[in-house]
């Protein structure tokens, strides 16, 4: 019997096309998945909406009642879920906001393409573990980023 490839499988839903690359994104995606580590079979769904969705997650799921740029939910936080030998695992989804990547993308004189891609790479991190709350969190977070973007992404 043949063994099914090992493979990540990126789910990628836009409210519309808002001019942004898609399959770059997706190969992004894989590439931050490969870079952390994760062992395929794994799925990753990336969502790319206004910011009246993303602030209304924001509210729903975690209280605050903002605006923000990338939320992202991670599958089976805090319990060890069950999944048959082989079985893809859902690692979550990350959640953009396209206008406030807009915004963010005049702010530091990047691409929209660019800044969605640095919202995807932050989302992904975000997802597996990492977090920015202490100045070496942030350091740390920082340089993973840099490693999967590439350094031209700055803010």
């Amino acid at each position: 019997r043949m063994e099914p490839p090992r493979r990540y499988t990126i789910a990628l839903n836009a409210d519309t096309a808002y001019g942004i690359d898609r399959a770059k994104l997706r190969a992004l995606a894989r590439k931050a998945l490969r870079a952390e580590g994760i062992a395929a079979p794994a799925e990753l769904s990336i969502v790319i909406t206004n910011a009246a969705t993303v602030r209304a997650l924001n509210r729903d799921y975690r209280g605050t009642d903002a605006p923000t740029d990338v939320l992202s939910f991670a599958q089976g936080e805090g319990e060890a879920f069950a999944a048959a030998p082989g079985a893809s695992r859902h690692i979550g989804d990350v959640i953009i906001s396209i206008e406030t990547a807009r915004k963010q993308a005049k702010q530091y004189e990047l691409t929209l393409q660019d800044e969605v891609a640095h919202l995807l790479v932050h989302g992904v991190l975000h997802l597996l573990g990492y977090d920015h709350e202490q100045p070496e969190d942030a350091r740390v977070m920082r340089a993973r980023e840099d490693a999967i973007l590439g350094p031209a992404h700055h803010h």
